[in-house]
Parts: structure tokens; sequence; C-alpha cells
């Protein structure tokens, strides 16, 4: 292995270490005959989403299968509908954004917030990732003006890690990516209800180049960092979104669908390469969106932070009985159906069962 390539899979194992260490020895509660809640968001042609749908009107399958639900409930705020705790979490990324485009999602961060006369419909707080360790994070709030004069305080400084660094550069922000996730869903994790996580991020390097390289042990660590990860996500009720905003190093376009490749669940370690953890990815599969067209106006990055804001009322919540799985850490693919025409049902995509 070339030696800018050994310093690719030190830093992924160095960024996924805690992780694949929780993977391995934790075993995931999925398990067994317990029961899973999936929170579920389905929309019309145009992406709104749809109130007023029944118990009758989903299907549910597991690996295929059908299953039957043993509850069902529908949470819509605007109709005083009993509701869990639901913060919207909006994030700056200055890890991947040059310093004018980080500056571009702060501007878009702020126009979100002072919709509606700042009116907040849920709790949002923000966070600001960066080279620093320490993440700058505003209190969730229901008020947009408060939180948009605290972003205004937010001091976004020059990356000391840019494309120009090369590979190094590149694996270094991944590195950096990875731990501000893990960060902050730890932290996310303290809160009770569901979370909505709106990432705003060119995201993170897909480290394509690493992956004919990548021996069968760093697949194992990889993939009980999957597991772990999707684990946690599913468990404490984060949805990630990713607004992308177009970095000025890297202007294809063709670069923003890359992700697409990657986005079936990972059945084994032999499956399991880094990009398989990239941030788009780890979005559609805990059943958020990946808004990809050209974000380059604040305007722009605002609308799209309500299309995924929108998600967080009305929404359905089914639980249904998992089986048990013959090995551990086996997957299983989800699927929700609504017998209505023209409705599409977004959940996430998949769970790691355990004997």
């Amino acid at each position: 292995m070339a030696g800018s390539l050994w310093l690719f899979a030190l830093l992924l194992l160095s960024s996924l270490s805690g992780l694949a260490q929780a993977g391995a020895a934790t075993p995931s509660p999925a398990g067994g005959t317990g029961d899973l809640t999936l929170d579920v968001v389905v929309t019309d042609k145009a992406g709104t989403p749809v109130r007023g749908l029944q118990r009758q009107d989903f299907t549910l399958l597991d690996n295929k299968q059908p299953q039957g639900l043993t509850s069902f409930r529908a949470v819509d705020v605007a109709a005083g509908t009993p509701a869990p705790y639901i913060e919207i979490v909006v994030v700056i990324d200055a890890i991947n954004a040059d310093p004018f485009k980080a500056e571009m999602e702060r501007d878009g961060i702020k126009k979100f917030l002072q919709m509606n006369g700042g009116k907040l419909a849920q709790p949002v707080s923000v966070v600001l990732v960066s080279d620093s360790p320490t993440q700058i994070r505003s209190k969730a709030s229901t008020d947009g003006n408060a939180q948009a004069a605290l972003v205004d305080q937010y001091t976004i400084g020059l990356r000391t890690v840019s494309g120009s660094q090369g590979n190094y550069g590149v694996a270094e922000r991944f590195e950096m990516s990875m731990k501000a996730l893990d960060s902050l869903v730890g932290y996310e994790a303290t809160k009770p209800g569901r979370k909505l996580i709106l990432w705003l991020s060119p995201g993170w390097p897909l480290l394509n180049s690493v992956a004919t390289d990548i021996t069968s042990q760093d697949q194992q660590h990889i993939f009980h960092s999957i597991v772990a990860l999707s684990t946690q996500l599913r468990l404490e009720h984060i949805a990630l979104y990713n607004v992308e905003t177009r970095g000025v190093d890297g202007s294809s376009t063709a670069q923003f669908y890359d992700y697409q490749q990657f986005l079936k669940g990972v059945k084994s370690p032999d499956q399991a390469y880094p990009p398989t953890l990239s941030l788009q990815v780890l979005a559609v599969q805990t059943g958020g969106l990946v808004f990809n067209r050209s974000n380059d106006l604040p305007s722009a990055i605002a609308d799209e932070i309500a299309k995924g804001a929108a998600d967080a009322s009305p929404f359905y919540v089914l639980s249904f009985q998992s089986g048990r799985a013959d090995r551990a850490n086996e997957y299983h693919s989800l699927e929700v159906k609504v017998a209505k025409p023209g409705l599409t049902a977004r959940t996430r995509t998949g769970y790691y069962a355990q004997p």
C-alpha cells in the first residue's frame, strides 16, 4: 500500500474506532422478538407531507415479508394530536465547505430561522462543526429571531485542512467529519423524542481511491462502525438530511450523485467501504433526504431547510415485532408501502438484528 493510502487507513480506523468497539461489544436491541419502532413520513407527488392516513393504509415489509403492526400512531402537531418531543438540528459544516460557502450556509440558516416572523413550528438548534474539536451549538428554541442573532455570533475561520493538500487533506476531513457526527449523535442521544439533523455541507469525501487498498481487517472495523451507528440513529429516532452546498473546489455536478451507488444496506464486512459511511448515504438510509440542487443562494438554502423541517409533522409511528436473526448483525431491509395511489412512504431502509 502506498504511503498516502496507509495514512488513509490509519485516519479511517482512528475516526471509526469508538463506533467499531461499540458495534462489536454491544448487541443491537433490534434482535430477538422485541418491538421495532419506525418513524414514517408520507408525501404526495409534490413532496408535501400527507396527513389523515389510517393503520389499514400501511403495509410494512421486513426482508420483503409483510409484518403485522403491533402499534400505530399518527402524529400531527398542527392538528393537536399527542406528539413526542421533536427537535430540528441545523448544522453548519465548516470542515468541508470553504469559508465563502460556510458563510452562505449561515446566511441561508438565518433566512430559514426568520421565516414566518421568526416563529418556528418546532424547537430548532444550530450547530457549527469546524476544524476545532469543540462544537458550537445553540440551545433549542422556537424563537427564530433569537436563534438568528446567536448564529450571527458564530465565528467561521479559514479551514486548516483543504483540498489542495491532496489525499492527506481529504482523509483528514473525512476523519473530522465522522468525529463531528459521532459527537453530535452522542449529544442528541441524551434528549428524548425525535430529532431531524439537517447537515448543510457539500458532503464529506467518499474516499473512493482507498477502496482497492483496504484490508479485510479494515472492512471489519468499518462494518462494525456501520452497525453501531445505524443502530444508534434508529434507537434515538434520528434522521439525517443533507442540504448540499457546492464548494469552490470541485465544481463538477456529477460528484454530487456518486453516493447513489452505495445506498444498498451493507450485509457483511466484505461490502463495507469508506463511501458506505458518507453523509448522503446515511441520510437516505435513515429516512432523510439529500437536497442536491444548485444551492448557491441563501434563499435557496433556506427553502431546502424548510422542506426538510416539514418532515417533523405530520408523520406516522409504526411498530412491529422483529424476528430472531440467524447470526449476529444480520441485515434486514425495510420498506413501507401506502395503499393509496400517488403517495410515497419514507423511513429508514434497514436495521441490524441479533440472534
